[in-house]
């Protein structure tokens, strides 16, 4: 590589991949610094949790421009200080281990490297803002692909260590596709052999990625890559500023279900491009790589990013208004089956996101940023629909925080509501502090209703029995719901169910057991609760059957149909006998 004043230059020899391992170089320009701070990243964006990923660095080395061995001290979980006696570059070598395909950080075997430059190339903060190349030597079959600037075959440019850090190489032997849409260059690369349709991806890439200008104008990239690894198991994904890393068990491509999965996670991933890469809080601009980025505000940079990413697919006639309305209705039943709904609002849940874990625990004292997130994005676009007699949305929220707040500058909570106010007049202080900043608590019926739907569990829908518990291995409970039948007889996760009323029960028979019974009877059930036999005695309580649907309310008004185009931006797909249109 040619040597440029102030550039930052890293090589990754990837030319024996079957261990796991790369060798990396990296070579900081000519310092007057008695010490040369190097780190790595203790978090990926994306992922706002701390992660090991020094864990996969060895035989850390760092030399002087004369290649004398410099001394240098581990001083924390992602830093190295090195010890200067004179001006010099600074070359820093060592080994890396990259076998962990799920995280989306570092991935390296016989047939491919995915490399995301947090858990890969380390940096000095002293040369953040200095131009970037990256060199890589790989075996003579590979090839290798990223959002970067291309200087060659194996070789890329960034304008710093942001933007590399944010810009993800996968290399080795996969299959590629170029295309364009709205005059933006796109590549689509998958990794690994699998039942997807490839022509059928890019077809549908194509149309979503332009419909992206029905909330935003303009793009924040010239070129993108949508890197897809078909895998054994790992599943995921990860938003970067001119890329995406999805992954999906390799034969969940071809069945319908499956492939709306996935193409509804491309466009979700696509979103953030804009939405948390092109602008997002104040308290995450610039990134701290070293430290937790606490913000109130991530259910907007994740769930409005939920929010909006089947209203592209359905916009670009990807996804039918039927599956659309069918996700929605999912999402709604899951977000009134979540008992931490109760407890815990968005905005917590978003300063929660750095330490926030699974369980039971966390399944009846918190919600998630992304469901939670959607459907507070939900309610504030309907509340700015009305407001505005239909002429402005959610969207034109984001519109503007694309446009006034852009990274390096990024918005905070009172930016937001500056925009609601400028759009509709109101003063949402009230709204944010009643839907936002407490837990949320959303009347459906009433709001759908605005649209013309309503929620319908199906005519052929009746009571059931309801315990509110969910197994997990067996007949041990992995929850149990708070102030559920179960829950108010003192039963608890963890514990293992082994009769109702005195008989034997196993995992297959106990659903169809519990049918037996009416919402009101008391039944016995016994457990083992920390290897002690117990029972309990529990009143059943009842729940609708059936998948919960939306369908047009009886008498659809001209005005509910405006609402529902102005919300979605596709005409009333229902006939006069509410069935859906063909």
């Amino acid at each position: 590589m040619s040597q440029a004043a102030a550039e930052v230059q890293y090589q990754i020899d990837l030319s024996s991949p079957e261990h796991h391992l790369a060798q990396v170089q990296a070579l900081f320009p000519q310092t007057d610094s008695h010490i040369l701070h190097v780190n790595l990243p203790i978090w990926r964006t994306g992922r706002y949790q701390v992660l090991p990923l020094a864990d996969g660095v060895r035989h850390f080395e760092a030399r002087d421009a004369a290649g004398q061995a410099l001394s240098w001290q581990r001083t924390d979980v992602g830093e190295w200080q090195v010890q200067l006696d004179k001006p010099t570059a600074v070359t820093i070598s060592y080994q890396l281990y990259a076998n962990e395909l799920g995280q989306r950080v570092r991935h390296i075997d016989a047939t491919h490297a995915f490399l995301d430059a947090s858990g890969t190339l380390v940096y000095s903060p002293e040369f953040r803002q200095e131009p970037v190349q990256v060199a890589l030597r790989v075996p003579d079959h590979w090839q290798s692909y990223s959002g970067m600037g291309r200087l060659g075959a194996q070789q890329f440019s960034a304008a710093n260590y942001d933007v590399l850090v944010d810009s993800p190489i996968e290399s080795g032997i996969s299959q590629q596709r170029s295309f364009e849409a709205d005059g933006k260059a796109y590549q689509l690369v998958v990794w690994g052999e699998g039942n997807y349709n490839l022509e059928q991806i890019v077809s549908d890439l194509q149309k979503v990625t332009a419909e992206s200008q029905a909330i935003w104008h303009g793009y924040p990239f010239d070129h993108y890559v949508f890197m897809v690894h078909a895998t054994s198991g790992a599943r995921g994904a990860t938003e970067h500023i001119n890329s995406t890393i999805i992954q999906l068990p390799r034969f969940n491509f071809r069945e319908r279900k499956d492939y709306l999965r996935f193409i509804s996670t491309a466009a979700h991933e696509f979103i953030h491009t804009w939405n948390v890469k092109a602008y997002r809080p104040a308290a995450m601009v610039p990134y701290r790589y070293q430290q937790e980025n606490m913000t109130p505000l991530l259910w907007i940079a994740e769930g409005s990013t939920s929010y909006f990413q089947n209203q592209l697919l359905l916009r670009a006639g990807v996804m039918t208004p039927k599956e659309f309305l069918d996700d929605l209705a999912k999402r709604i039943e899951a977000n009134q089956h979540t008992p931490g709904r109760e407890v815990q609002s968005v905005a917590a849940a978003s300063l929660n996101q750095w330490t926030s874990g699974g369980g039971d625990y966390a399944a009846n004292n918190s919600v998630n940023i992304y469901s939670e997130g959607y459907m507070a994005s939900l309610a504030l676009d309907f509340s700015l629909l009305h407001d505005t007699a239909l002429k402005a949305s959610y969207r034109e929220v984001h519109k503007r925080l694309y446009q006034d707040y852009r990274v390096p500058k990024g918005y905070q909570v009172a930016d937001v509501l500056q925009i609601l106010q400028q759009l509709s007049g109101r003063d949402y202080h009230d709204w944010w502090q009643q839907h936002v900043d407490s837990p949320l608590s959303l009347d459906f019926a009433a709001l759908l209703a605005q649209a013309g739907l309503q929620l319908s569990y199906g005519n052929d829908s009746k009571m059931q029995p309801y315990l509110g518990i969910s197994l997990g291995d067996g007949l041990t409970l992995k929850r149990v719901a708070r102030n559920s039948p179960a829950w108010q007889a003192g039963i608890g996760a963890g514990d293992e169910l082994i009769a109702v009323n005195g008989i034997k029960v196993t995992a297959e028979s106990f659903g169809k057991r519990l049918n037996d019974f009416q919402a009101g009877e008391t039944i016995t059930l016994t457990l083992f609760s920390n290897d002690t036999l117990v029972s309990h005695q529990v009143v059943l309580g009842q729940q609708p059957s059936g998948t919960l649907q939306l369908q047009p309310v009886k008498e659809v008004s001209r005005h509910q149909k405006a609402f529902f185009k102005a919300w979605l931006g596709i005409d009333w797909p229902f006939d006069n006998k509410g069935n859906f249109k063909a």
